[in-house]
């Protein structure tokens, strides 16, 4: 099969889901190829179109993955590309913009999925929303690697802090350090970690220049980018993750933290609430609202087993979504495809 995504990690810091399902498609015996490893947009589109076409004899089924914006462009013409040499291909859409994308190009959104053989989505959340488009969207849940997450029981949490993403306004970097700044005085031993890559809009420097204007440069480390095999370490090394984006879907990150047993406080955004359920694995507080996310913070910190049902639910959610799980869903999916394209 072929694989059409961003396999940008190498280069950038940021995983794909999609490079995590070529792995473990290697492993259950799949040929798999992928695109496309190049950074800029530009080349990462020749790449996807060249791959599509003069590997043509060597796959039977393509799996796209459709964000919003410009990358939805490149899923129309990579299609195309693929309609061309009469191979059927599956879409995964993903990102929390894709429904207020479709809201402003509906005809280009369903002509889209209604060309492709099947269509997934990693959340109940974009299944509703995308439903008005197809249909018969097909969930299948990003998947954790559980083996490589050792838990760890929060029964009495410290301050230690978490928040791994990347920087970039829609992931709004600065509430992490905003609750920080209400948090500080009581609980002068708080420590913040942020982990991710500078995408370069400008959020990174204003969130170091925020830590130096609210007067908590001791209580906050940038860590940048890890390696991917290097997160569950660098996640056990605080007892609360913050989450604090302005649209999302199904972030791998609270899967991640989830693994690792962390107390998770995240935005109440986008798929969120389909993933994490507030008061039972996870605190939800509106998003932008650092007041908010300083008290969820503070009642990990100070109610009596309330961390301690966090963790142990969110354990036992996350384990649904292991590989073991996640991987014969996705070996049906390309086995029906492929039966029927070959049976006409």
């Amino acid at each position: 099969m072929l694989l059409i995504g961003n396999f940008l990690s190498a280069s950038t810091g940021t995983r794909g889901v999609c490079e995590d399902l070529a792995a473990a498609l290697k492993i259950a015996g799949w040929p798999v190829l992928s695109t496309s490893y190049r950074v800029s947009r530009f080349a990462r589109l020749i790449d996807f179109l060249l791959t599509v076409l003069l590997q043509r004899n060597h796959y039977r089924v393509a799996q796209v993955d459709v964000y919003s914006g410009l990358a939805f462009l490149w899923a129309e013409v990579v299609c195309w590309a693929l309609r061309t040499v009469r191979k059927p291909y599956i879409l995964t859409l993903h990102g929390g913009n894709l429904p207020a994308f479709a809201r402003k190009s509906g005809k280009r959104v369903r002509r889209l999925l209604r060309s492709s053989s099947a269509v997934t989505t990693p959340s109940a959340y974009l299944r509703q929303e995308m439903r008005h488009y197809r249909q018969d969207i097909i969930v299948i849940p990003n998947p954790v690697d559980l083996a490589k997450y050792s838990y760890r029981h929060r029964k009495h949490p410290t301050p230690n802090l978490i928040w791994l993403r990347a920087f970039h306004d829609i992931y709004n970097p600065s509430l992490a350090v905003r609750a920080v700044a209400l948090l500080v005085q009581d609980f002068p031993s708080l420590r913040l970690l942020m982990i991710g890559p500078n995408k370069g809009d400008g959020s990174c420097e204003a969130t170091k220049d925020l830590v130096v204007k609210l007067g908590v440069v001791k209580h906050i480390e940038f860590i940048g980018p890890v390696p991917k095999d290097e997160t569950p370490n660098w996640l056990q090394r605080g007892d609360i993750f913050l989450n604090t984006t302005r649209v999302d879907n199904t972030p791998v990150s609270i899967l991640e933290a989830m693994a690792c047993g962390l107390c998770i406080v995240s935005t109440n955004v986008g798929g969120v609430p389909y993933v994490i359920q507030h008061d039972v694995d996870a605190l939800l507080i509106p998003p932008d609202d650092a007041l908010s996310m300083a008290n969820a913070i503070r009642r990990i910190l100070e109610q009596k087993g309330l961390a301690e049902k966090l963790c142990q639910n969110a354990r036992r959610k996350v384990e649904q979504v292991d590989w073991k799980e996640i991987i014969p869903k996705w070996e049906n999916l390309l086995t029906s495809v492929i039966r029927k394209s070959i049976n006409g």
